[in-house]
């Protein structure tokens, strides 16, 4: 019997191993960890003695970057989906409002109120995508004037039926309903209650409230934006959708060879965009108890930053609902911290443009370092 004769494998020489180091590099998340770790230990340094890591302080900017979360999960998938949506702003401030006139003006049940306001809202995310998709305009043209039509029909409509810009009485006509609790109420108010009798927690020390915590739940907001990251992380990691994004952002005419629906899921990132800009406007309007026509003014831009601070392509087909979290942690860490370290609250846009540059550099840089461009 003869052998068979052994082959030797040799490494194939056009085959470059990375490194770990380099592995570690072009991941979407990594400058949102660095930026994240920056900022703590900056504050941590400097404010450390304001109350801002108190259970109160620390309640306000998670609050605070609970709202940037929300808007950023939304505007991250539809990026890597290759598309912006500039009408992300005034879809807050127009959500808001439609709630408001909904329930106390034509004197809906609350409930019936919000699901009228998500679905009109969705729906204007669809139109917003079938646009762009059906005529091949730019997204940032289209949702450009989107932006000027829903921000002046926000302040069109509150003006005629009711003359003025802001309408309130919504935590009147919320009391009870079983919808209005999902957006404005508090999860975990029994565990807070035992922290503050154990004094794990600050309580107040004098007054009708005395003994009870300073921090006495967490609010739906943070419920609802920590939701929508692992809803956006599982669907863009571990379902064939999420490669369906990354394929439509990245190449969508080599994902339309290859039998990716590239229009239906642009459209569908839209919608879902929509609804992040609504479930912000009404936890914002179950807050407040109110509506104002100026609400949610700039929103669109901090989501963007946010979530390329998290290392999302502007040219879509990269990035990570995580390191958009990331973002959104950092916009509220600072825009608070500020205020505890006592420096002045203007200042925050300056952080904003400078580290909007500065991730734009770096993820231009990584781009080259993936696609091997010079």
């Amino acid at each position: 019997m003869s052998e068979t004769p052994t082959v030797a494998v040799t490494d194939d020489e056009r085959v470059k191993e990375m490194s770990a180091f380099r592995k570690a590099l072009i991941r979407p998340e990594l400058g949102g960890i660095c930026g994240t770790i920056i900022v703590f230990t900056l504050f941590l340094l400097f404010a450390h003695d304001s109350g801002m890591f108190n259970s109160q302080g620390i309640m306000n900017w998670s609050v605070v970057s609970a709202q940037f979360m929300i808007i950023a999960v939304g505007a991250c998938l539809l990026m890597i989906a290759g598309e912006f949506d500039l009408s992300v702003g005034s879809m807050i401030g127009f959500a808001g409002m439609m709630i408001a006139i909904f329930s106390v003006t034509l004197g809906w049940p609350v409930w019936m109120a919000i699901l009228v306001t998500f679905a009109l809202c969705i729906a204007i995310g669809a139109l917003n995508g079938y646009i762009v998709v059906r005529t091949g305009l730019p997204s940032f043209i289209v949702t450009l004037a989107l932006l000027f039509i829903l921000r002046g029909f926000t302040i069109y409509l509150p003006q005629t039926i009711e003359r003025k810009t802001i309408i309130g009485g919504v935590a009147d006509a919320a009391q009870g309903d079983w919808l209005a609790a999902l957006f404005g109420g508090k999860v975990l108010t029994g565990l807070f209650s035992w922290l503050g009798e154990a004094g794990l927690i600050e309580t107040f020390e004098r007054g009708t409230r005395a003994g009870q915590p300073v921090v006495d739940g967490i609010p739906m907001l943070i419920v609802w934006a920590l939701g929508l990251v692992v809803f956006g992380h599982v669907l863009l990691t571990r379902t064939r959708f999420g490669n369906w994004i990354y394929a439509s952002g990245g190449d969508a005419q080599a994902a339309r060879y290859v039998g990716v629906p590239v229009n239906r899921v642009k459209i569908l990132m839209f919608m879902f965009t929509a609804f992040c800009a609504t479930v912000f406007a009404t936890c914002q309007v179950m807050e407040f108890g109110s509506a104002g026509a100026d609400r949610g003014l700039l929103k669109e831009f901090e989501a963007i930053i946010a979530v390329v601070i998290g290392g999302a392509l502007l040219t879509g087909g990269y990035g990570s609902v995580i390191g958009a979290a990331l973002g959104a942690l950092i916009f509220g860490v600072v825009q608070q911290g500020l205020f505890f370290a006592g420096v002045e609250s203007s200042l925050f846009r300056v952080f904003l443009g400078i580290i909007l540059l500065f991730a734009v550099v770096l993820n231009t840089y990584i781009r080259r370092m993936i696609t091997g461009e010079r």
